[in-house]
């Protein structure tokens, strides 16, 4: 077996380490146990700058080659994949049932929220976490096997469409906190989908345009097609960070302005939806934003009539539609009558005006 197998491993130890000795912003979250607002350790930005800068140095020194991530995709994948597994069963068998099957205990889990070394470290975050430093370390490792191949005429959407990706990854990490806002830290538990996710699917899939075309020929650009292209993605960025970022303020203080939009809410005397700026145009705006990002990364390749980069948008709209539709039941649920008059002041679901 190659060593390589091991590499993510590898990678996901060291952040690990790093995460519990360099220094975090200790911070309330969104989810509450026994009444009281989870506690979290947030420090991804850093453990991801050092960690990048390290293999950088190791790279720049000749201990690893810039693209040895490439070279060895395939069986690194494997070893992520395999970690995966391990890690699914090793967190969900010695949980007690939840009654749905074993089956699908595996596959989303029977933990909610599990905090691990004295909560230091918390399961959903770290994994997050591991899966973006891997999927950056990917795309750098991609982007340059292609700069080496093609040092005379190298393809400058491969470098756009790695720039895209790159800002995709640090984006979230500045916004770390944000993310304790969110949809997958109150709903989701931790099993397959998300523990194999993040540690097999999230840094390899995501980079599954650079991974099948870095290899290829410069196929010829304008300046004006790249700009379409980074204005694609940026307007998605604009749609899917505004939104968090809206959602993010109005739970931390639902009478603050975002961006000078005053809240606006339905309500029914205890509780409150917002249906103002972003969260005004659709109920789930910010997943069309996923939708534009991952577009404009594809498109940037140059390579529209290849395939596999298309997996990564199209696995967007599968994923949020399915989403949002169980979004939309849970919140029913949850809200009843509130719930309906919350979908007759925003009646689309993503689109805004369409759908």
């Amino acid at each position: 077996m190659s060593a390589w197998f091991f590499a993510p491993w590898i990678v996901y130890a060291i952040v690990l380490a790093l995460h519990l000795v360099l220094p975090a912003r200790h911070l309330d979250g969104y989810v509450r146990e026994d009444g009281r607002p989870l506690r979290y350790r947030i420090n991804g930005l850093l453990v991801a700058v050092v960690t990048v800068g390290a293999w950088a140095a190791a790279s720049a020194r000749g201990w690893i080659a810039w693209d040895a991530l490439w070279t060895h995709k395939w069986i690194g994948l494997a070893g992520a994949a395999t970690l995966g597994l391990i890690f699914t069963l090793a967190v969900v068998l010695p949980a007690p049932p939840t009654g749905r099957g074993l089956f699908v205990d595996l596959f989303l889990g029977r933990l909610e929220n599990p905090q691990w070394l004295g909560r230091r470290v918390d399961a959903k975050m770290i994994l997050y976490l591991f899966g973006a430093v891997l999927l950056e370390l990917n795309v750098l490792s991609f982007a340059a096997h292609h700069l080496l191949a093609h040092p005379n005429d190298p393809n400058p959407g491969v470098l756009l469409s790695a720039a895209l990706l790159t800002w995709f990854v640090f984006d979230y990490l500045v916004f770390e906190r944000v993310h304790l806002y969110t949809y997958d830290l109150f709903a989701e538990r931790v099993g397959f989908k998300l523990g194999w996710g993040c540690l097999a699917f999230y840094p390899y899939f995501y980079a599954v345009g650079l991974g099948t075309t870095a290899h290829l020929d410069n196929p010829g650009f304008t300046a004006v097609e790249l700009v379409v292209y980074a204005a694609v993605f940026f307007s998605g960025w604009a749609l899917a960070r505004g939104a968090n970022l809206q959602k993010f303020v109005f739970k931390r203080d639902p009478t603050k302005r975002f961006l000078g939009i005053a809240p606006e809410t339905v309500s029914d005397g205890d509780r409150a939806l917002l249906c103002s700026g972003f969260w005004g145009l659709s109920r789930h705006v910010n997943y069309l934003g996923e939708v534009l990002m991952a577009t404009g990364i594809t498109l940037a390749l140059g390579w529209p009539t290849v395939p596999w980069p298309w997996l990564y948008p199209l696995y967007y709209v599968l994923l949020l539609g399915t989403r949002e539709r169980d979004d939309d039941r849970r919140c029913a649920e949850k809200y009843g009558p509130l719930w309906e008059a919350y979908t007759a002041r925003v009646p689309r679901r993503i689109i805004p005006w369409i759908y």
